[in-house]
């Protein structure tokens, strides 16, 4: 694990400054970082996107089976926001029963590479993580 430096604590503060310092109240109310974080970071819409980059093309019964726990209703919804906002396609082909496909747009393959960066700080962090909510909790590890 890597120590955070003074250093680098200023300059994420500088980008926090650039990035919220010159907001008013009004423009608070409609935030895009909120709006468009809202929808591309929620647990489901993580996976389908690391889903869509292991695997380049997914029907959605397929890829249903690999997001463990989601309902099709969820899944649907998330794909059709994803679709709306350029992370994915969604290719549809004119057969019995009808095909349809998903796969990641350039948009969405960009913000893949900046999930992949998170994923690996989450795998680097895991046992801190979990070694600190066991501290909370009070459960005791050998």
């Amino acid at each position: 694990m890597e120590t955070i430096t003074e250093n680098q604590k200023l300059k994420v503060a500088k980008k926090l400054k650039k990035m919220f310092g010159h907001m008013d109240r009004r423009q608070m109310e409609y935030c895009p970082i909120r709006d468009v974080m809202a929808l591309a970071s929620d647990k489901w819409s993580i996976l389908i996107i690391l889903y869509l980059g292991y695997y380049p093309v997914m029907r959605f019964n397929y890829l249903k089976k690999r997001v463990y726990g989601i309902s099709n209703k969820v899944l649907s919804e998330r794909l059709k926001h994803l679709e709306t906002d350029g992370y994915i396609t969604r290719t549809m082909y004119p057969e019995v029963p009808i095909r349809v496909e998903y796969a990641l747009t350039e948009f969405g393959h960009s913000y893949l590479q900046k999930l992949m960066d998170l994923t690996e700080w989450v795998t680097e962090y895991s046992e801190v993580i979990i070694a600190s909510r066991q501290a909370k909790s009070g459960v005791q590890t050998n």
